[in-house]
Formats: C-alpha cells, sequence, structure tokens
C-alpha cells in the first residue's frame, strides 16, 4: 500500500490549513473588534459619569452655593439660622431668587432716590426758612446802623422787629432739633398716667386770649368733658394739643369754634380736635404731616410758622405706638384724630 501523500490530499490538507488559519484570523480580528467596542463602551461611560460628575461637583455645588449665599442674604433679617436648602431644580430656584433678589435692589434703589429728592427737598427748605429772617434782621441792624437808631421811636420798633425774628430762627432750630431726636429714636418718652381732660382745659387756659383775638371758642364736644386717664409723655401730648389747637386758630373762622371730643375705645382713648374753618382740600390730605409742607404757604409764613409742627405732632404720637389722622372738607371745617393708650 502506497503510504506517500497525493496530490489532491495535499490540496485538501493545506486548504483546511488555510481554513483553520483564516478561522482562527477572523476569531481574532472579531475579538479585537469587540474588545475595541467594549474599550469605547467604558470610555464613553466613564466620561459620560466623569462629566456628569463634573457638572454636579464644579457646576451644580457651585450654583448651589451662590444660590444658598443669596437666600441667606434676602432672609437673615427673618431668621439667622439659615438651614440647608433642599433643591430638586437648583438653576431655576437660583434664577427666582436672583429675580427676586434683583427686584429688591431695584426698590431700595428707587427708594434712595425719594430720601435723596426728600433730603435735597429738605436742605431747601430749611435754607429758605432760614434765609427770610437772617435777612430781616440784616436789614432792621443796617437801618439803624446808617443812622435811624437816633430816632428813639424808630430804634424801639426796628428793634422789636429783629427780636421777632430772631424767636422764629430759635423756633426753627428747637423744632428741628426735636424732629431729629424724634426720628432717630434719641427722644425718651416719660410715659406717666395723667387725666387728659384736665390737661385739655390747661391748654384752653393758655390760649384763651388768643383764641379770643379772632372770638373763637374753646370747648368740649357734648359729652366728653369728663375723665379720661391715660398713659403716656404728658409733656409730649401737651405740644400735640397746643399745635393742633393753634393750627384750628390760625386758620379758623371768625367767631367760629374748636371742639375736643374724647372718646373711649377699649384699649385707647380717641382725642378729635374739630374746626368749622376754611378746610383743607382733599389732595393736600396725604402730605399734611410732611415736613414743611404748607397747604398755603404764603398765608402760613406770614402766621410765623416753621411748617414742622404737623411732621412733630406726628411722631410724636408714633412715639407712643398710636395713630394719627385728618379728615376735611373745604369750607367745612377739619378734624384731627389721635389715640393715646388708656390707663
Amino acid at each position: 500500500m502506497n503510504k506517500n501523500p497525493t496530490p489532491n490530499s495535499i490540496a485538501l490538507y493545506t486548504s483546511l490549513l488555510l481554513t483553520s488559519l483564516v478561522g482562527i484570523a477572523a476569531y481574532f480580528i472579531f475579538f479585537k473588534i469587540w474588545l475595541t467596542f467594549l474599550l469605547l463602551v467604558i470610555v464613553f461611560s466613564a466620561s459620560y459619569f466623569l462629566f456628569r460628575y463634573s457638572i454636579e461637583v464644579f457646576i451644580y455645588r457651585k450654583i448651589k452655593l451662590v444660590y444658598k449665599n443669596i437666600h441667606s442674604l434676602k432672609v437673615r433679617k427673618l431668621d439667622p439660622r439659615i438651614g440647608d436648602i433642599n433643591m430638586l431644580d437648583p438653576i431655576n430656584e437660583m434664577e427666582k431668587e436672583v429675580r427676586d433678589w434683583a427686584e429688591d435692589k431695584s426698590s431700595e434703589i428707587e427708594q434712595l432716590r425719594t430720601m435723596e429728592k426728600y433730603r435735597k427737598e429738605f436742605l431747601g427748605n430749611v435754607s429758605h426758612e432760614l434765609k427770610t429772617p437772617i435777612f430781616n434782621i440784616q436789614g432792621y441792624i443796617n437801618t439803624l446802623i446808617d443812622g435811624a437808631w437816633e430816632d428813639q421811636e424808630v430804634l424801639i420798633h426796628f428793634l422789636k422787629k429783629a427780636a421777632k425774628s430772631t424767636d422764629r430762627i430759635a423756633s426753627l432750630v428747637e423744632d428741628l432739633e426735636a424732629i431729629s431726636q424724634l426720628e432717630s429714636g434719641f427722644l425718651t418718652m416719660e410715659v406717666e398716667i395723667f387725666d387728659v381732660n384736665d390737661l385739655i382745659r390747661d391748654i384752653f387756659d393758655s390760649l384763651d386770649f388768643r383764641a379770643a383775638e379772632k372770638n373763637i371758642t374753646l370747648d368740649f364736644k357734648e359729652g366728653c368733658d369728663i375723665p379720661f386717664i391715660v398713659e403716656a409723655d404728658k409733656d409730649r401730648i401737651r405740644q400735640v394739643v397746643i399745635n393742633l389747637i393753634v393750627n384750628s386758630i390760625k386758620y379758623g373762622k371768625e367767631d367760629g369754634h374748636t371742639l375736643i371730643g374724647l372718646y373711649d375705645m377699649d384699649e385707647n382713648i380717641l382725642v378729635e380736635v374739630t374746626d368749622n374753618g376754611i378746610g383743607i382740600e382733599e389732595d393736600h390730605l396725604p402730605r399734611l404731616f410732611e415736613r414743611f409742607y404748607r397747604v398755603d404757604k404764603s398765608r402760613s409764613r406770614d402766621e410765623g410758622g416753621t411748617g414742622l409742627g404737623l411732621s412733630i405732632v406726628k411722631h410724636i404720637i408714633e412715639a407712643h405706638d398710636q395713630t394719627i389722622n385728618v379728615r376735611s372738607t373745604k369750607g367745612v371745617g377739619t378734624t384731627f384724630a389721635f389715640t393715646l393708650k388708656k390707663a
């Protein structure tokens, strides 16, 4: 038997060998492709998670920190114990907080502008109020220096005029000092218990002569002339009532009246000062308690007022944690009403 390989068997062996080699090569190529794909998947997944981690650590945490800082600034006055903030959507939350913060800042800027406007008006009013009496004093003194002092009658007349102007300056300075103390909170209220009815009677006696010049009657409303015991700073309330009654006399009609009403309002006593004078137009009422605000500027200055009286009244009443308001009808009269704590 011939054992030598024939050409056909050699070809077959060669074919099988080549097929095996191709299969092995294909297997390694497939494995390499699969391994490459697997590595790509791993790299992609790692990149994705790394990206998410970066966003969480370097963006969201920073956003949360900024958000919490803004939130803390907004609520610090309400609650100093600021806890951790749980945010499902920190970007939208921060956008809302920043928008609210910006609105608050815009409001603060507008308030500062308003305060600056009031400051300029205040300085202008003070300058104007001081200018008139100072110029008057200068005029009187210069006239006397020029030789008028030799006439005894003229000398006395001008000196009285100058003294009146200095009194006006002194009143203005005192009122400005009072307003400054009241607004800053440095003015201490000396609270005591007293009968407001007795206080008003004393004021009637002190202003009786002034009211008689215009034949104006000072009295209580029917049923109100009875004791009402209150708890307040007696001297400051005296200042309030005097100011309101003096105003009612200034702007009251000849042969008119100023009536005081006292009413028990459970925890408080309501005090009303009513006149039948010229009244105040409605559009003036909201600004009536502003410093230097005058309904009739020329007439008010002729009356010798500083323009600060009602502002001081309002500050005194508010310093007692009470309220004051005004109602008026042109040509009919005006009523100022304020409350005091009942003892």
